[in-house]
């Protein structure tokens, strides 16, 4: 797992050896078990972390008491409660492992202190929160400007692993959608 780690950093971010030894120590493994929760509501987003396997799930509980799912993250992604990883306020959301799941994680505090004292650390949290803002850009504008269908056809072609691999009740929370929705989706594509 430390090796796809380093070739996520290597191909994001120019560092030395040196730099991504020191990089990679802050690191620690985690297997959560299926379905546990990493983060709760209520609780701060004190870690980030990065899949190796598996597949990470966040999401919020709307005011009917549905899950609604902001963001997948399978193989080669990292993921975090943003919002509380940066204000270190409390959780409006919910972090879960979907699947077996085998994780590297680094703390608040020890992702801060990189950024301190390894320059390039800097650069990739500068990609990092980029391509957070363009994703979650993107699923805003899915919703504001395509109607169910087209989020479906959307998501088969940018994203199939979301549909191959989760269970019904998950794709549809992704897309925002009733599972009996879907099942009429799916049934016509």
């Amino acid at each position: 797992m430390y090796d796809q780690i380093e070739d996520y950093i290597r191909n994001k971010i120019t560092v030395t050896d040196d730099e991504l030894k020191t990089i990679l120590s802050y690191f620690k493994p985690l297997t959560p078990k299926r379905n546990e929760l990493l983060v709760t509501h209520g609780q701060t987003s004190q870690r980030m972390f990065f899949v190796g396997k598996g597949c990470l799930r966040i999401f919020f509980i709307n005011e009917e008491g549905h899950d609604a799912t902001r963001y997948l993250a399978f193989e080669n992604n990292f993921a975090t409660g943003m919002v509380s990883f940066i204000t270190k306020e409390p959780s409006l959301e919910f972090i879960q492992a979907l699947e077996e799941t085998e994780l590297l994680y680094i703390t608040q505090d020890d992702f801060h202190y990189l950024l301190e004292t390894i320059p390039s650390w800097e650069k990739f949290y500068r990609y990092y929160l980029e391509m957070a803002y363009v994703t979650n850009t993107n699923r805003l504008m899915s919703f504001i400007t395509m109607d169910a269908k087209e989020r479906y056809k959307q998501l088969l072609s940018q994203k199939p692993d979301v549909v191959q691999r989760l269970p019904n009740k998950m794709v549809a929370s992704y897309l925002n959608i009733s599972q009996e929705t879907l099942s009429r989706l799916k049934s016509k594509i």
